[in-house]
């Protein structure tokens, strides 16, 4: 078997690093019990915590035991963050998104097996905690100098902001879970994001300076596209993996219109496929970039990942729907939804409007007379379906689930009409 450091290595899943030699060490004699922290500052995760859960899913299929912190106490405060003082969320809100993202990390790792992986809530260890307690059994091990030069903590205080005390404090929070884990699991790893090394670092050295114990500490890159810029959103926002804030077909498609430049390293990141069939991809995707295979294995990879294979069928689906190569009546309405919201729209009155009143109204055709002439050419399509009567009005049995339907000219030229 592959050492793991070097697999996650060449999937470009390593950033930072303490002892690479001792970790390596350790993770080749022992099964070690390792964790990384997710904090409910949303109701979901995003494709960004990806990154972090596919080292925690790696490094369990090597053998070791994962435990998936949810942040119920960390939630609370929130993580400091360049541009500015979170918003505190109540403790009921909080609680309510930790339920959410401890469910979806129950789908995303293994729970089954000789090293199952593990849930735990740090509001469990730091509710009962006194601000005495605090400041005597945690307060005396950070050195003010050390916390104020924490990159995201200098930057806050050259601002007009400034940072409040609350998040100041988040440091010494996320630090006590590695020690109250290394206590109660001995666990010896935290991995996470880049962007949380002095935290990460913070909660080594308090087990060294309390426990005289040497543990160790992973980070993941942040990841961005070839040209150096974030690699996330959708026109909609962020690519959540709750399918009630962004449905699968859409989650589907952010990853089928991922770039050439990008597809190979993010097939490494976010996939489990080895390395022989990534590299074949990489040759196809260079052979025939047209085709676009690299993107589809990606998408239907990461989409059966997160949501389950029926979502990619239906996703699949969707998309050759849309372009005349399937039944569009077989789609519910949040898959029809999610698939037709960056098309051209317009309105219908169900018995009155024509296919000439929707080529108008949707903006397909700037005026009824150019429109009369695509449905006289045979280029005005209804549900896909040719339509040569230009009177003919739109019918109720004609509507798709939602009350809408498609409405194209020509082989590429594609809008939603919905009911006025």
């Amino acid at each position: 078997m592959t050492d793991i450091l070097d697999e996650l290595q060449w999937r470009g899943l390593i950033a930072q690093h303490t002892d690479i030699d001792a970790l390596r060490q350790a993770l080749t004699e022992d099964q070690l019990t390792f964790y990384c922290g997710f904090d409910p500052t949303a109701p979901s995760l995003h494709h960004g915590h990806l990154v972090a859960v596919k080292v925690m899913r790696h490094l369990q299929l090597a053998g070791h035991h994962p435990l998936a912190l949810v942040g119920g106490a960390t939630g609370l405060i929130g993580d400091p963050r360049a541009k500015g003082e979170r918003t505190l969320n109540t403790k009921e809100v909080v609680a309510g998104w930790a339920k959410s993202l401890q469910a979806q990390l129950e789908h995303l790792l293994d729970f089954e097996g000789s090293n199952p992986a593990r849930i735990v809530n740090n509001l469990d260890w730091t509710a009962s905690m006194s601000a005495v307690d605090f400041l005597r059994d945690l307060g005396k091990h950070f050195r003010m100098g050390t916390m104020l030069a924490k990159d995201i903590v200098a930057r806050r205080l050259a601002s007009d902001e400034g940072i409040s005390y609350t998040e100041f404090s988040y440091q010494v929070l996320q630090a006590n879970d590695y020690l109250e884990l290394y206590r109660r699991y001995g666990c010896t790893l935290e991995v996470g994001g880049n962007d949380q090394w002095g935290n990460l670092v913070g909660g080594m050295d308090l087990i060294h300076k309390v426990e005289g114990a040497s543990v160790h500490v992973l980070t993941n890159p942040l990841i961005t596209k070839a040209d150096g810029t974030k690699f996330g959103k959708t026109e909609g926002g962020a690519i959540w993996l709750n399918p009630q804030m962004l449905s699968p077909y859409g989650f589907y498609q952010f990853w089928l219109q991922v770039d050439d430049a990008d597809v190979v390293r993010f097939l490494k990141v976010f996939t489990f496929l080895d390395r022989a069939e990534i590299e074949r991809l990489e040759a196809a995707t260079a052979a025939n970039p047209k085709a676009r295979e690299a993107q589809q294995v990606l998408a239907r990879e990461v989409t059966t990942w997160v949501h389950g294979p029926e979502a990619v069928a239906q996703a699949q689906a969707a998309t050759a729907a849309l372009w005349g190569k399937g039944d569009l009546t077989e789609l519910d309405e949040p898959t029809l939804a999610s698939a037709t919201a960056d098309l051209p729209a317009g309105e219908l009155v169900v018995g009155e409007s024509t296919i000439v009143d929707l080529l108008v109204s949707t903006g397909l055709e700037k005026g009824r007379n150019a429109a009369r002439k695509t449905v006289a050419g045979g280029g005005a399509y209804l549900n896909n379906v040719k339509v040569l009567d230009e009177a003919a009005p739109v019918t109720a049995e004609q509507l798709l689930a939602g009350g809408v339907v498609l409405v194209r000219k020509g082989r590429r030229n594609l809008a939603v009409a919905r009911q006025a």
